[in-house]
């Protein structure tokens, strides 16, 4: 029986299966980083809509609305509704909210994060420049002006 050689890998075939790792790990980073910032953003507008409803619930309890916005973490830890205040307390990028009352209604609470508010102008932006050269067509439905 002829004995067979065991056939060793090439420096070649190893370099080529490292680039092609390489390649497919930088796509998928680069098409990870914009999802990363929908998560953030995603986070952010769910946290706003937890503090503020909570702290208005604090309201209808009976508690002042100025006390109830100027003490908001200790109001949160009141409610028993969350389980980390210092963590909700803090939007995706890990930067504290800011709470006010409404600007138009006195007996409103308004949660703001600079970071989400500049993430949706840059993507508003973005989208802008994408539909900038596009031509938009008008709609017209023939059974508009039919009675029924």
């Amino acid at each position: 029986m002829p004995r067979r050689r065991k056939r060793a890998i090439t420096l070649l075939e190893i370099m080529i299966v490292i680039f092609l790792i390489g390649l497919i790990g930088s796509v998928i980073g680069y098409n990870m980083r914009g999802s990363l910032e929908e998560g953030k953003a995603f986070k952010t507008k769910h946290a706003q809509d937890q503090i503020k409803d909570i702290l208005l619930l604090e309201v209808a309890k009976g508690k002042d609305i100025d006390y109830v916005v100027q003490n908001a973490e200790q109001c949160l830890e009141e409610s028993k509704l969350v389980k980390d205040v210092e963590v909700m307390m803090k939007d995706g990028w890990n930067a504290p909210f800011d709470i006010h009352r409404g600007s138009r209604d006195k007996n409103d609470i308004e949660v703001v994060s600079d970071n989400l508010e500049k993430y949706n102008d840059k993507k508003k932006n973005k989208n802008k420049k994408k539909n900038k050269g596009k031509k938009t067509i008008p709609y017209y439905d023939d059974n508009e002006d039919e009675e029924f």
